[in-house]
């Protein structure tokens, strides 16, 4: 039979507490005891002081997967795991972001978050029985390059959402959005592509009049 760890890892339905088998009872242990160690790191980096950047950015590269140099998550962030999430380069994430890691979490350079986003990799059979003996399943989620991702979304298992897409408040995003497409609704889907008339205008007829080309903030790096 595979095991716990195997079983998670291949996207499979498993089950968690009072396995008679060894093997998972110490595997259970371990999983217990990685999600008991981010709670407390969670604990420590929710009260921080709001200056003390350097002690944040220390517990993330403790905790994460990977965690890029230009990493920045305000207060009231949770997660589950941590290991689980890999942040490459540039990331920023707003109030209270929810990540329940269980299953793995890709998240590309110069993304973005809003407020009280929840990245959810696990979830729970419809059959009531299933879930009465504690069943599970998680499936990865992987979030592309310069991705912004609206107030209030919900990502869920085994969503991939491609470059440059922005994702709408509010939104449960239940399938794969492709990228260079701005995305909205319960369920979330593609209203439209990120076309020129992006580059004029910032938020519907307000027109960008100072534009910040790439050329200038490579010539002021």
């Amino acid at each position: 039979m595979m095991q716990l760890k195997d079983r998670i890892a291949n996207g499979m339905l498993f089950y968690e507490h009072g396995h008679k088998d060894p093997v998972d009872i110490e595997q259970e242990q371990e999983l217990d005891a990685l999600r008991r160690h981010c709670k407390e790191v969670m604990f420590d980096y929710n009260h921080t002081r709001p200056e003390d950047r350097k002690k944040r950015q220390e517990l993330l590269k403790g905790l994460l997967g990977k965690c890029g140099d230009s990493v920045f998550i305000e207060d009231g962030v949770h997660m589950s795991y941590g290991c689980h999430l890999y942040l490459e380069g540039g990331f920023y994430a707003n109030f209270n972001l929810s990540v329940i890691d269980d299953g793995d979490i890709f998240i590309g350079d110069k993304t973005m978050i809003g407020p009280n986003v929840t990245l959810c990799t696990t979830g729970h059979p419809v059959e009531p029985e299933y879930r009465g003996m504690g069943a599970h399943y998680s499936l990865p989620i992987h979030i592309g390059r310069n991705v912004w991702i609206g107030s209030n979304a919900v990502i869920l298992p085994g969503v991939t959402i491609g470059d440059n897409s922005v994702i709408g408040a509010g939104s449960i995003v239940t399938k794969d959005i492709p990228a260079n497409v701005v995305a909205v609704g319960n369920p979330c889907r593609v209203s439209r592509e990120i076309g020129e008339r992006d580059r004029e205008y910032y938020f519907r007829d307000l027109k960008i009049d100072f534009p910040y080309t790439s050329d200038r903030i490579t010539s002021e790096e």
